[in-house]
C-alpha cells in the first residue's frame, strides 16, 4: 500500500457516497481508482507516470457536491489563495477561451475562492485568473448563505456591496472595516478569530502538490482536482 492510499476508515467513509450501478458494464475498483488520482494529486506527477497498479482513470466531481450538503452553515468564511502555473498548463493558444490564467509578480497564477464552514470544510469552490481581486468571486459564493449565518473575511472584503449582499439573506458580515470607512461598522474581533479554519483549509489543501502548483490547462480538470482533494483530503 501507498502512504498516499486511502485507509480503511476512509474508504468506508467514502464508498457509501459512489454511484453503484450493477446493469451494464462490470465497474472497475473504485478503491483502485481513487487511491491513483489522490497519488497523483499528492505526487505532482503527470498522468502518463501513473503506476500500473492504480489501473484506469475516472472522474469524481459528483464526490465534492455530496460531501459539501454535509455542513455546518451557521458560520461561513471565505477567503482566496494563489498557485502557481507551471509551464505545462500555460500552454493555450492566443484568442482561446478563458483558463483562469493572469499575470502577477510571481508569472503566471490561478486564484481559488474558497468558502467553508465552522469546521474548515468546503462549501464552495471557484477559480479566477491570478491578479482578480479576492472579492471578485464573492458573490456568486454566498448565494447560498443561510438565514442567520455568520460570514467571516478579512479586510480586502470591506465592500458596501458585499456587505449590502449579506444583508438580504438576513445573515451578518463580521467583516474587519478598512482604514479609510468612515461610517462605523459592527465588527467583533473575538468571533473573528475563528476565521483562522480557511487558511489553515488552504494550507492543508495545498500539501498536495497537483493544487499548490497548476499543470492543467483546463479550468474544469484544475477545479475538479481542487474539489476531490479538498473534500476528501
Amino acid at each position: 500500500m501507498s502512504r498516499y492510499d486511502l485507509t480503511d476508515f476512509e474508504w468506508r467513509v467514502i464508498e457509501a457516497l459512489l454511484p453503484n450501478k450493477p446493469r451494464g458494464v462490470p465497474r472497475v475498483d473504485d478503491r483502485r481508482v481513487l487511491n491513483g488520482i489522490f497519488w497523483v494529486l499528492r505526487s505532482g506527477a503527470p498522468w502518463r507516470d501513473l503506476p500500473e497498479r492504480y489501473g484506469p482513470r475516472t472522474t469524481w466531481d459528483r464526490l465534492m457536491d455530496v460531501i459539501a450538503k454535509d455542513h455546518d452553515g451557521t458560520v461561513q468564511m471565505i477567503d482566496t489563495s494563489i498557485v502557481r502555473v507551471h509551464q505545462q498548463g500555460a500552454t493555450g493558444k492566443k484568442g482561446d477561451r478563458d483558463h483562469c490564467l493572469g499575470r502577477s509578480r510571481g508569472g503566471l497564477t490561478t486564484k481559488i475562492h474558497a468558502l467553508v464552514d465552522a469546521q474548515g470544510r468546503p462549501i464552495k469552490l471557484t477559480l479566477t485568473a491570478g491578479q482578480m481581486s479576492d472579492i471578485a468571486s464573492a458573490a456568486d459564493l454566498i448565494e447560498e448563505l443561510p438565514e442567520g449565518a455568520m460570514l467571516l473575511a478579512d479586510k480586502g472584503y470591506d465592500a458596501n456591496a458585499l456587505r449590502n449582499a449579506v444583508t438580504e439573506r438576513k445573515a451578518w458580515a463580521n467583516i474587519p472595516p478598512k482604514a479609510n470607512r468612515k461610517e462605523p461598522i459592527c465588527f467583533s474581533p473575538f468571533l473573528y478569530k475563528a476565521r483562522n479554519l480557511v487558511e489553515r483549509f488552504f494550507n492543508k489543501a495545498k500539501q498536495f502538490r497537483r493544487i499548490a502548483t497548476r499543470y492543467d490547462k483546463l479550468v474544469p480538470l484544475h477545479r475538479g482536482y481542487d474539489s476531490l482533494e479538498v473534500g476528501l483530503g
